[in-house]
């Protein structure tokens, strides 16, 4: 069983208020905002949450959307840039919860776990089904569950 997030947490991760133009209280109005294309501000604030160096910041970046498609970008994300973006950032609440401490939250993300075959949960988070497997690794830690 995994821990419920509220949508405000994600939301804080993506840049809160400030960058969504409005405070996410719901699934419905996060659900809302990815449809709608994220700012592209998100990206970089979920890039900042998890790294204070600018270099990896980009490299993280330009994984979920390419560098030239993202300086093309005007505004907003495309739907799944958007979806990318919402899962890394829900992976990173999740973390920060766990922990409640955000550096030692990043070092699981970016510390290689046996249980995804050697991958970071970071890197593991860029697709659905691995974002999903971090989860269920927080959850078990959560719950004090053996892996």
């Amino acid at each position: 069983m995994i821990p419920m997030l509220e949508p405000r947490q994600i939301g804080d991760v993506l840049g809160g208020q400030r960058v969504l133009g409005r405070a996410v209280t719901s699934l419905l109005e996060l659900n809302d905002a990815v449809e709608h294309g994220l700012p592209k501000a998100t990206l970089r604030n979920v890039a900042r949450r998890i790294s204070s160096d600018s270099a990896e910041q980009k490299a993280l970046m330009y994984r979920i959307v390419p560098e030239a498609t993202y300086k093309r970008r005007r505004d907003r994300l495309s739907l799944p840039e958007s979806e990318r973006t919402e899962r890394l950032a829900r992976v990173v609440a999740m973390a920060e919860d766990v922990w409640r401490d955000r550096e030692q939250a990043r070092r699981f993300l970016a510390t290689p776990h046996p249980e995804m075959g050697g991958r970071t949960p970071l890197d593991a988070a860029l697709t659905e089904l691995g974002a999903r497997q971090a989860e269920e690794i927080m959850a078990r830690i959560v719950y004090g569950l053996p892996a």
